[in-house]
């Protein structure tokens, strides 16, 4: 199935974003310098729970250069609002950390800011970070997640708990009898392990408060830049007219990015304080070890089956770890963990709980595809089951999968799916990855002692919209000349937000995609919106996009019509023209009826008011869906580990594609990020709460010699939401860490080796062959 294709809609038109950020002329965070300009570093935790006894900052202070050193006696007593992202800061979210500016009587994570230096350059400022000294009594951290909600210590002893929040299905005697009643009950435990975004530009920020016009401006790396002006509004207790945020160039976020965090909220109350601009730019180390952490999971999974294969039930029992100051809440999505297990499938009973814990580590925070700890578990679980029952697992998936005829599907979790594709989309990748001729590859290379692996990942990703998630805005004005601008109330950081955003405004209005320029980031210009993430811009801020440029069309036919004394029905507007249909001749162009509409009002049809500019906005669905799957084909070597990728490939089903070639750049980046998780990236702490892979010497990243090349296909079921598209720019890092998981443990399945750990590193695969006494030394 595919949505036909339009002039612009649907055609892989080029970045107007790449001419500047591939040429490196584009202007991050760190471009603005501003007279007078101060520079902070952060004096941090080395420990990861203890007492301060003691603070000295006179030798910082004394160094030339320092303007100010600032602790928790200085800055934490100025704050006026809570520290937490708007949608949890009214509390009705349930509980989230106690944040503070700055540590002041204890330290909660190797990390927590301890004190901040304002120096002329950021030499001299992390100088003096080294001359203050801070004496602690060491307490024993939390650091085991599993452990945490057992302990008599306390991360936060305020909370009275480890435990940051737990939910649950009650009893269900129905769920009870279907397992008790199956033919087959599989269980496994799943753990998914830590790491983090590392997006290519770290966090920044300058604020510069003006001390007598009372005006606050802010220039910051983020998604969403309406949300860092409630948040400044709200904890300098300042309205939020006198705020004014600007993003520019963002060099990724992945979720990290989308709320303000703590940091970023420390420099904005010292400049606020001092009356000085301060730029603060953290470095990587910084990142690592302070910014957010995620994916560290555990599960207790179950599938009930029945003798021909078909699932009858299932539970999940999910445990994250919230960390100590995690963004927002504890973090975490462990409710749509839960609710989304059943995926895909047809599953007609689900038991599930799930708990999130506070431990004294990097707190916790969205990363692309929050919640896909469902997919890494279930699909994961799918191919365990396989195993177990003797079925082959694409054969196994097709018997469960959810058919289009069955449409719309009641999930167990509440979930009502519709305008999907997953038996599709299954297929689909089979076919790419040549399944049955793979198999038997497969078969051929084992008798010659060789390790292949096939794997799949099938997922049906959701786009949130409800609360603030659930409205967009889009502001467009045609200019004298002819020419469109457009105004959104996103926060792009790697989207092509700026391109596709622009196909859509061209393919709507009747006007060239050249002709359209979009603006997003300034609050100041852009309307009120809710940033950037969530997959949220294919489905919703197109909406917007779209309701703005028919109502603008709509508007300048009627002008048009006037002018030429002709019919609104008669005519038609493309290229920037508007004719008369039949007689191209009668015509005026979109630059004379802009100039009607703004300098020669008194040419307008009575009553019309003057000007051609809009602002609309699009209330979403509570929830859209899209959908996709995985396929990954890979060979282990058994001596060393080494892991290789053969071939990867993915069907997509995001309706109608706007760019084709932003679609598959989307997908090929979150794929990236699927493998590096799976195979090389993972945060380690010891015992005590140290980090022990706080540089990319020791946190491995994979680069483009790790990445196979991606096949692509695609599927266009149109959506519900107007245009027809659908959201998907977190789904490559969704779908392809339990394709990558499965084709591993496919590889090494015929050797009694068990895989349930991430990552699958070179030592843990040999350590786990060498457990099941299959490595050819012995």
């Amino acid at each position: 199935m595919s949505v036909a294709a339009g002039r612009f809609i649907g055609q892989s038109v080029k970045r107007k974003e790449d001419p500047r950020l591939v040429t490196g002329h584009g202007t991050y965070v760190d471009d603005v310098t501003l007279p007078g300009m101060l520079h902070a570093a952060f004096l941090r935790s080395d420990v990861a729970r203890a007492r301060i006894t003691a603070i000295d900052t006179a030798a910082a202070k004394a160094l030339d250069g320092v303007r100010a050193v600032l602790t928790a006696a200085d800055l934490n007593g100025t704050v006026r609002g809570p520290m937490l992202p708007t949608l949890f800061a009214d509390g009705a979210q349930g509980p989230s950390a106690p944040i503070k500016p700055l540590a002041g009587d204890d330290v909660r994570f190797v990390g927590d800011p301890i004190a901040l230096v304002i120096a002329d350059s950021r030499y001299v400022a992390e100088d003096a970070c080294d001359l203050i000294e801070v004496d602690y009594e060491i307490l024993d951290p939390i650091v085991d997640f599993e452990t945490a909600a057992a302990s008599a210590e306390l991360v936060h002893p305020e909370l009275g708990s480890n435990v940051g929040s737990t939910m649950a299905t009650p009893p269900d005697e129905s769920l009870d009898a279907a397992f008790a009643g199956a033919a087959h009950v599989v269980s496994e435990t799943f753990h998914q392990h830590r790491h983090a975004n590392v997006p290519m530009e770290t966090r920044g920020i300058v604020a510069a408060f003006d001390r007598y016009t009372g005006d606050l401006r802010v220039w910051m790396s983020s998604q969403n830049p309406h949300e860092v002006r409630m948040c400044c509004a709200r904890i300098l207790g300042m309205p939020e007219n006198k705020v004014r945020v600007t993003q520019s160039d963002v060099g990724g976020g992945f979720g990290q990015k989308y709320f303000m965090p703590r940091d970023e909220m420390v420099v904005v109350l010292a400049a606020h304080l001092l009356g000085r601009p301060i730029k603060w730019i953290e470095d990587r180390r910084e990142n690592l070890l302070a910014s957010n952490h995620a994916r560290t999971d555990k599960a207790d999974v179950s599938m009930a089956v029945d003798a021909d294969g078909h699932f009858l039930a299932a539970r999940i029992d999910h445990l994250e770890d919230s960390g100590a100051f995690p963004s927002g809440g504890t973090g975490g999505t462990g409710v749509f963990v839960a609710l989304l297990f059943p995926g895909p499938y047809r599953v007609a009973k689900l038991g599930w709980s799930t708990t999130a814990v506070w431990t004294n580590t990097c707190g916790r925070g969205a990363y692309r595809g929050p919640w896909m700890f469902e997919t890494v578990a279930r699909e994961q679980l799918v191919d365990v089951v396989a195993r177990q029952i003797g079925i082959d697992p694409l054969e196994l998936r097709r018997r469960n999968v959810i058919a289009r005829d069955e449409l719309p599907y009641a999930s167990p979790g509440g979930m009502v799916f519709d305008n999907v594709s997953p038996a599709e989309t299954l297929e689909q990748a089979a076919a790419l990855i040549g399944y049955d001729e793979f198999r038997s590859a497969q078969a051929a290379a084992r008798a010659e002692g060789r390790h292949l692996g096939i794997g799949l990942g099938l997922y049906i990703e959701p786009q949130a919209g409800m609360g603030p998630l659930g409205v967009e805005a889009a502001g467009l004005r045609v200019e004298p000349s002819g020419t469109v601008d457009v105004f959104l109330g996103s926060g792009s950081h790697g989207q092509s937000l700026e391109t596709t955003m622009a196909q859509i405004v061209a393919e709507h209005l009747g006007v060239h995609v050249d002709s359209v320029v979009v603006h997003q980031g300034d609050t100041d210009v852009a309307p009120f919106g809710g940033g950037t993430g969530g997959s949220r811009s294919g489905p919703f801020l197109s909406a917007a996009a779209r309701q703005a440029s028919l109502q603008i069309r709509e508007k300048a036919i009627l002008i048009a019509a006037h002018l030429l004394e002709a019919a609104p029905d008669d005519l038609d507007l493309a290229d920037g023209v508007i004719a008369v249909a039949g007689s191209p001749t009668r015509s005026v162009t979109l630059a004379d009826v802009a100039k009607t509409a703004y300098l020669g009002s008194d040419g307008l049809p009575p009553g019309m008011e003057p000007g051609l500019e809009v602002v609309t906005r699009y209330k979403a669905p509570m929830v859209t869906y899209s959908n996709a799957c995985h396929a990954c084909t890979c060979e282990v070597d058994i001596d060393t580990g080494r892991v290789t990728l053969l071939r990867y490939v993915v069907s997509e089903d995001c309706g109608s594609m706007i760019n084709p070639m932003v679609v598959e750049g989307q997908i090929a980046g979150g794929v990236a990020q699927g493998i590096g998780g799976v195979l090389y990236e993972h945060m380690v702490y010891d015992d005590a709460g140290n980090p022990l892979t706080a540089t990319f010497m020791d946190y491995l990243l994979p680069t483009a010699a790790e990445i196979p090349m991606i096949d692509y296909g695609h599927i266009e079921t149109p959506g519900i939401t107007p245009g027809s598209h659908k959201g998907m720019g977190e789904g490559g890092a969704i779908g392809a860490p339990p394709a990558v998981f499965n084709a591993v443990a496919d590889a090494l399945a015929p050797l009694g080796v068990k895989l349930t750990r991430q990552p699958l590193t070179p030592s843990a695969l040999v350590a786990a062959i060498e457990s099941a006494g299959a490595s050819r030394s012995r």
